[in-house]
């Protein structure tokens, strides 16, 4: 990649049992999604999130990237933070998206993965062409109304201004053609067989990933549950991951 992935630390330390990896929502910055709910996380975990190009601490992108690429360059980083640990990821949307592609990995560091309000495609090409041109041309501010609406439960935006406005305010801020990028790569990412055990949760009110295709759906949530109700999330995490961590022991 022209780019290389900024992470950051939510939570934990490197003396931390466990490593669990998580991903951003396309326009949110990773520290805005996931650090409510990583602070509520059991203290046995790290938690690293990474940025996409041109999003929060993230660089602004050089070149066209695919989702195969983010995989990539996240599989390399990890491997050198991960030490001797269990690694797990969860992403977002987008970050829901290069969960799947890390699952079809057979070289993965990562011993289970869960895809929040994601699906093996998301959307459709011409939709994703679509949106990057509109960017390319009115900025990613155009994105804000209805992303509010696309993004969270009925009611959210009034029960938690704070929350919502600041995820809000960093899609505002978003790289335009970063943006538009990670709308051409989603647009051409469809996700193959999966080798690593994968898990799909999708909030109630979700209107871009359908909750029929989740194996848990997330109870008054949208499209970003980690900031919805981080606490929520977090326990619903940790029992998923133990699940998923029996199942990968005893077979």
């Amino acid at each position: 990649m022209a780019t290389e992935l900024s992470l950051t630390r939510l939570a934990g330390s490197e003396a931390s049992a466990r490593l669990l990896v998580v991903g951003p929502s396309l326009g949110t910055s990773v520290a805005l999604l996931w650090r409510d709910c990583a602070m509520v996380l059991p203290g046995e975990f790290e938690v690293i999130g990474w940025d996409l190009p041109g999003h929060g601490s993230g660089s602004p992108a050089t070149a066209p990237f695919t989702v195969e690429d983010l995989a990539g360059e996240l599989t390399t980083c990890v491997e050198a933070l991960a030490g001797n640990r269990p690694v797990v990821y969860a992403g977002v949307s987008f970050g829901g998206a290069v969960g799947f592609e890390l699952a079809t990995r057979a070289e993965s560091p990562f011993e289970a993965v869960v895809c929040i309000g994601a699906a093996p495609r998301i959307g459709e090409p011409a939709m994703w062409r679509e949106r990057a041109a509109l960017v390319r041309r009115a900025g990613t501010p155009v994105m804000v109304e209805g992303s509010a609406q696309r993004w969270f439960a009925p009611g959210f935006v009034e029960r938690a201004p704070r929350v919502a406005g600041a995820l809000l305010r960093a899609l505002a801020d978003a790289d335009n053609e970063s943006y538009a990028l990670a709308c051409e790569a989603l647009g051409r990412f469809e996700a193959g067989e999966a080798t690593t055990p994968v898990r799909v949760l999708v909030g109630e009110h979700d209107v871009v990933v359908s909750p029929e295709t989740a194996d848990v759906v997330l109870a008054g949530c949208g499209h970003l549950p980690p900031a919805e109700d981080p606490a929520g999330v977090a326990a619903v995490l940790v029992r998923v991951l133990e699940e998923m961590r029996c199942r990968t022991t005893t077979a």
